[in-house]
This record gives C-alpha cells, sequence and structure tokens, in this order.
C-alpha cells in the first residue's frame, strides 16, 4: 500500500517539515491543526472560543480534502494551553460532530505554535483509498 498526501488550500499550510494529512488505505492521520486563518497564515484571534472553531474548521477541510467528512475521524487528540477551556471545546466540538463521537483525549501543554491557546490532530477512516 502506498501512501498519499493529503493537501488542501482551504486549511493552512505545514509550517514545518509535515503534511497535512496522510492517507494509507483507508486511515487517514491528520496532522495537528492550530487556529490560523489559511489566507494570511495569521491566528484568527485571541478569543479562546474563534480560536477553536477555527481548528475545527481546518480539520474539516483536511479531511474533505482526504475524501471524507469531520464525521469520519475515530480519534481525536485535543491539546490545550488552559484546561479549564475544556467546557468551551465541548460546546464547538458538539456543532461539528454528530453521535456516535470518536475517541479523545485532552491534554494541557505548556504551549502550542504561534501562541496558539489549541491544537487538535487525529485519525480518520474513509471508505476508500480514492
Amino acid at each position: 500500500m502506498s501512501k498519499v498526501i493529503i493537501s488542501t488550500e482551504k486549511a493552512p499550510a505545514a509550517i514545518g517539515t509535515y503534511s497535512q494529512a496522510v492517507k494509507i488505505g483507508t486511515t487517514v492521520y491528520l496532522s495537528g491543526q492550530i487556529p490560523l486563518v489559511p489566507s494570511t497564515m495569521q491566528l484568527i484571534s485571541e478569543d479562546f472560543a474563534e480560536q477553536a472553531e477555527q481548528v475545527f474548521q481546518n480539520l474539516t477541510a483536511v479531511c474533505q480534502a482526504a475524501g471524507g467528512s469531520i464525521n469520519d475521524m475515530v480519534k481525536v487528540n485535543i491539546f490545550l494551553t488552559d484546561l479549564s477551556k475544556f467546557a468551551t471545546v465541548n460546546e464547538i466540538m458538539a456543532r461539528h460532530f454528530s453521535a456516535p463521537y470518536p475517541a479523545r483525549a485532552a491534554v494541557q501543554v505548556s504551549a502550542l505554535p504561534r501562541a496558539s491557546q489549541i491544537e487538535i490532530d487525529g485519525v480518520m477512516e474513509v471508505p476508500s483509498t480514492n
């Protein structure tokens, strides 16, 4: 099985030595998304809720580029610089996902790229490799 590199202009370009996502068979490994606006490559704002919303929009764009939807994600890893913002993440995530929800982990970290307050990565299963 060969790996397929996933790339879309509807999500921020990689800011390092990685791809937005990599598909192997029907499994897609999504790199971490931070709240960058794709057209400007700048943080959406300093507001946490706006940052979280942007991250979910970025993830949605990469999922679609890989041939699926955000609801095809089976595992989500959420990194927060302030774990007290977790309730806000739950509210925003509920607007983007339908039940049954993916498996999930959430951890507090000391810092994230570009001083963002949230980063999310994950794994998605899609119906085919096309």
